[in-house]
């Protein structure tokens, strides 16, 4: 394996613990090292984004999502769609990892901006196998946009993240 990007934080949103559990055990076994930050759905993820976007330009880091689709309150699609539509959060790396094999989905997922699209496998040592797999693409031969999450105006960070203005979704 290449050698792997340790600046890049991974955020992993998916609304079953035992998937996010699975898939930090995978990457660990994998050798990455990164810190993983696990979100349980897509409104603990624009929660972490909006604070994240109020960090000091120092502070700032790069980020590589990792999306499942089914998920309660905001969903996957959703979630892409709104992360996309926001100036501070447009160019972060997204990679859809979820267990869905339908064709909308997967041309949905690309049409809002994904990256990648992969489906996971339900047997660990395939699981594993991917993992490492994404891991030496997205964190080592991979090169992302600096930061990717571009810190919001000072105007915006001083407004907490509930009284700042939703984009209209199409």
């Amino acid at each position: 394996m290449n050698e792997l990007d340790p600046t890049i934080v991974i955020v992993l949103v998916d609304d079953n613990e035992d998937d996010r559990v699975l898939a930090a055990r995978a990457l660990e076994r994998a050798g990455v090292t990164n810190a993983v930050v696990m979100l349980s759905d897509g409104v603990e993820a624009l929660q972490f984004f909006d604070e994240a976007s109020t960090a000091e330009p120092g502070d700032a880091r790069t980020y590589l999502v990792l999306l499942d689709l089914n998920m309660p309150r905001l969903g996957g699609l959703d979630l892409l769609r709104i992360l996309r539509s926001r100036p501070n959060t447009r160019r972060l790396q997204i990679v859809v990892l979820t267990s869905s094999d339908e064709e909308r989905d997967l041309v949905d997922s690309y049409e809002l901006g994904a990256n990648s699209y992969i489906r996971k496998p339900v047997d660990f040592a395939q699981f594993s196998d991917v993992m490492r797999q994404l891991g030496n693409y997205w964190l080592a031969l991979n090169r992302p946009t600096p930061r990717g999450l571009t810190p919001l105006p000072k105007t915006a960070r001083s407004a907490p993240a509930e009284s700042r203005p939703e984009p209209s979704t199409p």
